[in-house]
């Protein structure tokens, strides 16, 4: 008999979340689907009997797993790859996240990352409230001396980040770091939109090979006033 549809794993999973779901039923999400001989559900309720039950996964092998009927090579491969992927996520602390407190710091971080290219990209260096980076993203990306930018796409980016700062930037591929007038007009335009929507725009940094220009670090806008 088939499973009513809301009480198959994954649906189950979409309603009620990962946590309401029972061991044989987030090994039938890995599984995929059943064979001709029995649903997913009861495929997964097999490979767990096999196996002595869940915990029984850490000390499996491709090998055990495929001699259930209906398990084969690739879905046997998919599970040991899930209980490896879990058990790394156990053994590794996270990375911890670089903190620019300073326009050298923004400078050093993004000239190996996106100095060297023929033609103008701008981007976006997404910070939260304690300067650290999220990520960064390109917007735009331009000619060898102009790229066009507008303030709804630099903002879109920080918001769908949940970033309360962010660091312009932007190539020189002339090899020159020093700001055009345009360049001069846009930083002052973003920063006027990031008062706007509660976003500082803590510098703007243009990359030149291994030189840059850092409007903060210039003076050419007043250093952020908010206290960390």
């Amino acid at each position: 008999m088939d499973t009513p549809c809301g009480d198959r794993p994954r649906e189950k999973l979409g309603r009620l979340g990962v946590a309401a779901l029972a061991d044989h039923e987030l090994v039938a999400i890995v599984l995929g689907h059943g064979s001709r001989h029995s649903s997913v559900v009861d495929l997964a309720q097999a490979v767990l009997s096999s196996i002595g039950g869940l915990h029984g996964l850490t000390r499996t092998s491709i090998d055990e797993l495929r001699r259930v009927r209906g398990v084969g090579t690739t879905r046997a491969t998919q599970l040991v790859a899930a209980i490896e992927l879990g058990r790394r996520t156990l053994q590794r602390a996270p990375e911890r996240r670089a903190q620019l407190l300073g326009p050298r710091d923004a400078a050093e971080y993004l000239l190996p990352r996106f100095s060297a290219h023929p033609v103008e990209r701008f981007g976006l260096l997404l910070l939260d409230a304690r300067y650290r980076v999220i990520r960064t993203a390109v917007v735009s990306t331009g000619g060898v001396d102009a790229t066009p930018v507008h303030p709804r796409e630099v903002f879109r980016e920080a918001a769908l980040a949940g970033a309360s700062a962010l660091v312009l930037f932007h190539n020189h591929p002339s090899g020159d770091p020093a700001p055009s007038a345009d360049d001069l007009q846009l930083t002052a335009r973003l920063r006027q939109a990031g008062e706007l929507m509660g976003i500082e725009v803590a510098d703007h940094v243009i990359l030149a090979d291994n030189r840059y220009y850092s409007f903060r670090e210039a003076g050419t806008f007043a250093a952020p006033s908010r206290s960390r």
